[in-house]
């Protein structure tokens, strides 16, 4: 199985089309054998969900995604889990131990916009 996990550096990204990297686990019984960091290849719609795919990904686990990038992930039979926050490591062995809970995505459609890849800023909604 190969577990793809949006990153910067070792950290979850929160915006899935605009993460600078994708960490990606191969995992073998239930454990990490190995990772790959690979460069995001462009954020223009299709190309990342068959990016991971021609990898060989099963999951991808992210902060935000779109419900048009989580129905092309469908269509390439790549599960998701969203709403993920901390340690992509961390993140991961959750997964492997049935302890991942999926939450909302963590932007709202179109904050990304400023962030990531060709980007520098977010704009997440504020809490009051």
């Amino acid at each position: 199985m190969k577990i793809a996990v949006t990153t910067e550096g070792n950290m979850v990204f929160p915006h899935f089309g605009r993460s600078p990297q994708f960490t990606v686990y191969d995992i073998e019984d239930k454990k990490i054998k190995g990772k790959e960091i690979l460069e995001n290849p462009g954020h223009d719609v299709g190309v990342i969900p068959d990016f991971l795919k021609n990898k060989g990904v099963d999951l991808i686990i992210t902060g935000g995604m779109g419900m048009r990038a989580r129905e092309l992930f469908r269509q390439y039979e790549i599960g998701c889990f969203v709403g993920i926050e901390g340690a992509a490591d961390d993140a991961v062995n959750a997964y492997l131990n049935s302890a991942l809970e999926e939450g909302d995505s963590i932007c709202q459609p179109g904050s990304g916009k400023g962030i990531g890849i060709e980007k520098d800023e977010c704009h997440h909604l504020q809490d009051d």
